[in-house]
């Protein structure tokens, strides 16, 4: 489209000319609106734009005034149209089809480029257009920088090529956020990264580097709002994968916190229990009490493939505590079931219970040393002697019963 910029403005000035539209030589400069919050025009005005479709054609676009005040007074919205009314849908339907290009004209057209001094042309520096709109040099060059990209890409024309006061065609407003950076942080390294994560996602870099600006903020959603928490947790879970020193930070603050270490503790026995009853179902084998494993009768298997499929039909934030302790408790009664009904088996896991008991003992026993006590007179208590006495007499006893028991005796 074509923003078309008058010498002098009337009251009402023509349906597409853009706010504050005017020329160079008259002195008068395009004041950016700013947000409350001192950032770039509202971006949804620009996502307004991308969606706009037939209602923005020609036709409509350059309908009068006059035709704009009859369909009003047919819709019994209004007797007449102020001419101020007028004048503000005029210039809404020309950011609407032009966007930021539509301010970044008039930055193209006024700012001087690098290597041009002022005696060469009557464009005036950055600094200056920002002092006569009232904004920040930043703001300016963001526009400045948006317009360049655009001209590298063919899109517009190059500074050189234009003057104060010079009307071309500009892009659709759809493609305007391709080429600008609201923020200023958005040329940093880690600007960078937050827009191609947030491209990654399908929204928009602007929203990302918002909140990335202004971590309060973000505090104060996770805390107010359940669905915000939620994504949160969501994505410092994905970032954790790639991040040792969150996992370690992660880690130390759970620990740190008894409530949490609680709740760790909860679940970490209830994905234990959930991952017994899951190998049963998928590898037909179980361990016994004493450690056995064995493969698991048709019954055992029945009543795992059942509790799982409980387990798994729960809502993800369910709390699986109460179902995982039930599908263990019955696997286990099941299991202690079939151990006792064949013989051979029970006296398997009997041996087996019995040797892995010695085990523990010889090992306990074996760390029992006085290498490291120059004085033994200064840890000796009458009841340490007592103890190892009876300690000397069970294994004795289990020495001769054993020998009984031996092949050949």
């Amino acid at each position: 489209m074509t923003v078309v910029t008058a010498q002098t403005e009337p009251a009402v000035p023509p349906v597409d000319q853009v706010p504050g539209q005017a020329a160079a030589e008259t002195g008068e400069f395009w004041v950016e609106p700013a947000s409350s919050d001192g950032t770039a025009p509202a971006d949804d005005a620009q996502a307004e734009a991308a969606q706009d479709d037939t209602r923005t054609e020609a036709a409509q676009d350059d309908a009068p005034a006059a035709a704009a005040q009859d369909d009003a007074h047919a819709d019994g919205t209004a007797e007449d149209v102020p001419a101020e009314v007028a004048r503000d849908a005029q210039d809404f339907g020309a950011y609407v089809r032009a966007g930021g290009w539509a301010f970044a004209l008039k930055v193209a057209r006024s700012v001087r480029p690098g290597g041009e001094t002022p005696g060469e042309t009557r464009k005036v520096s950055a600094k200056a257009f920002a002092e006569l709109a009232g904004c920040s040099p930043e703001r300016v060059m963001r526009y400045y920088k948006a317009w360049d990209k655009a001209a590298d890409d063919g899109l517009v024309p190059y500074f050189e090529a234009l003057a104060p006061g010079q009307d071309v065609e500009l892009p659709d407003s759809d493609v305007w956020h391709s080429y600008y950076a609201s923020r200023s942080s958005a040329s940093s390294e880690r600007g960078t990264a937050i827009t191609a994560a947030a491209e990654a996602e399908g929204i928009r870099p602007t929203k990302a580097l918002e909140v990335a600006e202004n971590p309060t903020a973000l505090r104060a959603a996770i805390l107010a709002d359940p669905s915000t928490a939620k994504a949160a947790r969501a994505a410092l879970l994905d970032r954790l994968q790639e991040d040792p020193s969150l996992q370690t930070e992660w880690a130390r603050d759970i620990a740190r916190t008894d409530d949490l270490k609680k709740a760790v503790a909860s679940e970490t026995q209830a994905a234990s229990r959930i991952g017994y009853v899951r190998d049963i179902v998928e590898n037909g084998q179980v361990k016994t009490p004493a450690g056995q494993t064995i493969d698991a009768p048709a019954e055992l298997r029945a009543e795992a493939e059942r509790h799982l499929s409980l387990i798994d039909e729960l809502d993800e934030n369910e709390d699986t505590t109460e179902w995982a302790s039930e599908a263990f408790e019955s696997m286990k009664d099941i299991v202690a079931q079939t151990v006792q009904a064949d013989p051979e088996l029970r006296l398997q896991e009997r041996r087996t219970k019995f040797y892995s008991s010695l085990q523990k003992a010889t090992k306990v026993f074996e760390e029992l040393t006085f290498d490291d006590v120059d004085d033994l007179d200064t840890i000796y208590e009458d009841d340490m002697l007592q103890r190892l006495e009876e300690l000397q007499e069970a294994i004795s006893s289990c020495i001769t019963t054993l020998r009984k028991a031996a092949p050949g005796k």
